[in-house]
């Protein structure tokens, strides 16, 4: 038993000392790359991870951070790629390759995305990632894919936003819905959820008896989306209510236009 027991630590004695054993950064560095080519992406981590850790101050150092993020991502193992791409960030704000480490650290985000009825953290993340991209790197080559993630991930925090506020409205929390459609007219413009908010709009404020907020929303939608179904659902909605109490010309004049051109 005791030279089981020897023979055993002898071993991890040994694994532990091939395992640290110093090896040229070239080396190590090609090790990464090559474990990459055969898709062997956890032992191409290690490697670049192994570069960093015995040759901390080499120029291949830095290089090796990003690589390990990039195996780490192409692994699935998001929090791990993260985590190397955080640190990278705060260390070399001015490396050539940030613009790239942002776009990779949107990606590990955008790979994470939960449908639209469950919580939207991770949209939000990527978002913040790739608006940084636009905002600092407008013409990098990844601004053309940012774009378009952008808007499928602003359509989606969008369609949460107007959950939400449905939600509210069927339980006559009519301000808390207000907020909810307010902030996808205002932050969402370019989102296919606009006329469907502005209809709720008018929803809620004929709830609150705000007719002249009714109106003027209404006015909105008959302006911007004429042909839209959602327009005609607020046709329909606001032909039924009664304005002979209200004294603004302005508004009347627009409700009778609108019902005179529909006439």
């Amino acid at each position: 038993m005791i030279v089981s027991i020897f023979s055993v630590l002898s071993a991890c004695s040994s694994t532990e000392e091939e395992k640290y054993v110093e090896r040229p950064v070239e080396e190590l560095y090609n090790t990464g790359l090559a474990e990459l080519k055969e898709r062997r992406f956890s032992k191409a981590a290690n490697a670049f991870d192994e570069v960093e850790r015995q040759h901390p101050y080499s120029q291949w150092a830095t290089q090796a951070q990003l690589m390990s993020a990039y195996a780490h991502y192409q692994n699935q193992k998001y929090e791990k790629a993260l985590a190397a791409l955080d640190t990278f960030i705060q260390l070399h704000p001015a490396h050539p390759d940030i613009s790239y480490a942002y776009y990779l650290q949107g990606l590990c985000y955008y790979e994470q995305l939960s449908p639209v009825e469950r919580d939207q953290k991770m949209t939000e993340l990527a978002m913040n990632s790739f608006q940084e991209i636009l905002k600092r790197f407008p013409d990098s080559s990844y601004a053309k894919d940012v774009k378009l993630k952008l808007s499928l991930l602003q359509d989606m925090i969008a369609a949460k936003e107007m959950q939400v506020g449905r939600y509210y409205q069927t339980r006559k929390r009519y301000i808390a819905a207000m907020n909810r459609f307010s902030k996808v007219v205002k932050d969402f413009q370019t989102t296919a959820h606009v006329p469907e908010a502005l209809h709720r709009l008018v929803e809620v404020y004929l709830a609150l008896n705000l007719k002249e907020e009714a109106l003027s929303t209404a006015s909105i939608l008959s302006h911007n989306f004429p042909t839209n179904n959602w327009y005609t659902e607020t046709y329909l909605l606001m032909k039924g209510e009664d304005f002979r109490e209200k004294n603004s010309e302005g508004s009347l004049s627009w409700f009778n236009k609108i019902w005179n051109d529909q006439s």
